[in-house]
């Protein structure tokens, strides 16, 4: 899986941050940082929550 963010879309609502703190960070700007593009499969539960809670959908997944 390949994490994908819009950074003109994130408003660092930090939903993402608080369920995946190891794949999402946000910089000095409150906009998203992705850490791990391509996080291990044993993260996806973790990061597809995070997508799910993002309010602007700034970010989510694509499959490799």
């Amino acid at each position: 899986m390949q994490v994908v963010a819009d950074f003109a879309k994130c408003e660092g609502f930090a939903s993402c941050v608080i369920v995946a703190p190891e794949v999402f960070d946000l910089d000095d700007d409150n906009v998203v940082r992705v850490l791990d593009e391509q996080p291990d499969e044993s993260r996806r539960a973790e990061v597809e929550e995070a997508v799910r809670n993002c309010p602007r959908r700034a970010i989510w997944l694509e499959e490799m």
